[in-house]
């Protein structure tokens, strides 16, 4: 049994390739993203460095935009008297419900530069959260 003292010493220590491995396995398994929105469209951006069109699926069910889908790397270092070799591979998922005045079936997605934008208009003649109700007598 590994006494607790020695655990915590143990990630301090560790070489530069090997810090902050568990944030970026964090990273990779749900992907940072942002928000955004105007008068006329809903706007996600997915950082998905690395990651080819192929390996995403973007879907819409039942007033949710989810993005799945699969990355893999590898990386090599080599020194004089040391040699480190990191492969990482895992799956990644994530989802957004949609505002009410989204309109789910024009969803589109484009992929640039690592970044997966994700535009979503919003439908004419709604506000978001809901609709007013007329109130009738008796």
């Amino acid at each position: 049994m590994v006494e607790k003292s020695h655990v915590a010493g143990f990630w301090p220590q560790l070489s530069e390739p090997f810090r902050n491995f568990g944030a970026r396995v964090a990273d990779w398994l749900a992907p940072a993203s942002d928000a955004s929105c105007n008068e006329s469209a809903y706007r996600i951006s997915i950082e998905l460095p690395g990651v080819e069109e192929k390996d995403i699926e973007l879907s819409v069910h039942d007033g949710v935009v989810t993005v799945k889908g699969e990355k893999s790397a590898s990386r090599e270092e080599k020194g004089e008297t040391w040699f480190f070799s990191e492969r990482q591979y895992g799956s990644f998922s994530r989802s957004f419900r949609l505002p009410a005045d989204a309109d789910g079936d024009k969803v589109e997605g484009h992929l640039k530069d690592g970044v997966l934008i994700v535009t979503i208009p919003k439908r004419e003649g709604e506000v978001a959260g809901g609709r007013k109700v007329e109130i009738r007598r008796g």
